[in-house]
């Protein structure tokens, strides 16, 4: 084979990319709901043990949501044996005095200030060290659990089986459905998170990402790797990866459910975006000597390199093509070769619609395996998420790939700013 010959496999595999990747995700999906622990039968509620759960939420600036998400959990968990720990990330509202108040109703409610904001990553490191419990359970400012997951959490970690396992991550759902954004974003976890995560479990038990929102981590497996990456963008992604290479084992845990708040305007939905692809290549590129020098010995974590490296190599082809392709319309347009357009506008025509019925088969598959269908009345967004997602997703690594490079070179930070709450 030429170089041409080669080059041209190669646009047709980056052009099919997103149908093979829903088609790889929707068998691994099956084959997750087949053999793995989903099927299995659990642990009785009166077998599970109650060890010490540190419920830990770094806040920075959420005077709006702390208080509810507090007595929320003080209130609705069924488990008795837990404390809160708040790590007060440096706010300037009033979430400190919030606090204070509600130190006053609540016993097991502990709070650690931190005078500057230093981003989340930061917190939770200096709080693993006030943490009384053997598990920590990373739970945002805007997150609500279900009543039953922490006893659901530790059956995740009673069987002789688990003894390897160092987080379990949960089925995370959208709280805020008010408009056609939030609505579409529940269409988009359950593809993300029922369909994604359940075939990476089934593979070799990788999984790309935890949930930051809502993770149980073992406390001794984060000292293991030595805590949180602070000058990483997203801190569940490097987490995830870091405990992957030493050997360690993650969960998906599908029955376990809880709400988390979306962004429901384009600006911040972008923003969060940026910050996702962002973290996802500072991974990638923290970790890719590892996989070139070491691929024997990282052969478990191989296909979860695999699939960044191909997702960060269609980005770059999705915007450079897709600018191409607005340029030789142009032209085509000022010689006035219509049937040229024409020809261009069938073929982009051809890959969208192919794209849209392979990602709505995942998405489809996903609402199906999520609770039993509960959420399938949502798949009619599926359109919207396949236009405009897979769009912001590639745009938004390109965007971010600078800086990306500027923190593996030492000139990152692990600050963001949340979202408005409202």
């Amino acid at each position: 084979m030429g170089y041409m010959g080669f080059l041209q496999w190669m646009v047709l595999l980056l052009s099919l990319y997103p149908v093979l990747g829903a088609f790889f995700w929707f068998w691994g999906a099956i084959m997750y709901r087949i053999f793995n622990r989903e099927n299995l039968e659990a642990i009785p509620d009166e077998e599970i043990a109650e060890p010490l759960i540190t419920i830990m939420i770094p806040a920075h600036n959420e005077e709006v949501m702390i208080a509810s998400t507090l007595d929320y959990l003080f209130n609705k968990l069924n488990y008795e044996n837990y404390e809160i720990l708040v790590m007060d990330d440096g706010s300037t509202d009033a979430t400190p005095t919030i606090l204070a108040q509600l130190q006053t109703k609540y016993a097991n409610l502990r709070v650690i200030r931190i005078d500057a904001n230093k981003g989340k990553a930061h917190a939770f490191n200096v709080g693993m060290f006030f943490a009384q419990g053997e598990y920590i359970l990373s739970n945002d400012a805007d997150t609500l659990p279900e009543p039953d997951a922490l006893k659901k959490y530790m059956d995740y970690f009673t069987h002789d089986s688990d003894i390897n396992t160092a987080a379990v991550t949960a089925n995370m759902d959208v709280q805020n459905r008010t408009t056609i954004l939030g609505k579409s974003q529940t269409v988009e976890f359950s593809s993300i998170v029922g369909i994604i995560k359940r075939s990476q479990s089934a593979i070799n038990n990788s999984m790309y990402a935890y949930s930051g929102a809502n993770t149980m981590y073992k406390k001794a497996a984060l000292f293991e790797v030595g805590g949180f990456r602070q000058d990483r963008a997203t801190e569940d992604i490097s987490i995830a990866w870091d405990q992957h290479l030493k050997g360690t084992v993650p969960k998906f845990a599908p029955e376990i459910m809880f709400n988390m708040t979306v962004p429901e305007k384009f600006g911040e939905l972008f923003r969060q975006r940026s910050r996702w692809a962002k973290g996802g290549t500072e991974v990638w590129l923290t970790n890719i000597m590892a996989f070139i020098n070491h691929p024997i010995k990282n052969k478990y974590q191989f296909t979860m390199f695999i699939d960044s490296t191909l997702s960060i190599v269609w980005s770059f082809f999705f915007v450079i093509s897709t600018l191409i392709l607005v340029g030789i319309i142009i032209s085509l347009l000022m010689t006035g070769n219509y049937e040229g357009i024409l020809r261009y506008i069938i073929y982009s025509f051809v890959m969208i619609t192919s794209e849209s019925l392979a990602g709505g088969m995942q998405l489809l598959t996903a609402l199906i395996l999520d609770f039993n269908g509960a959420k399938i009345k949502y798949w009619l967004f599926a359109p919207l998420y396949t236009m405009v997602y897979w769009i912001i997703n590639p745009l938004s690594l390109v965007w971010t790939f600078k800086g990306a490079v500027k923190t593996i070179l030492g000139r990152g930070s692990g600050t963001w700013t949340s979202p408005k709450r409202e």
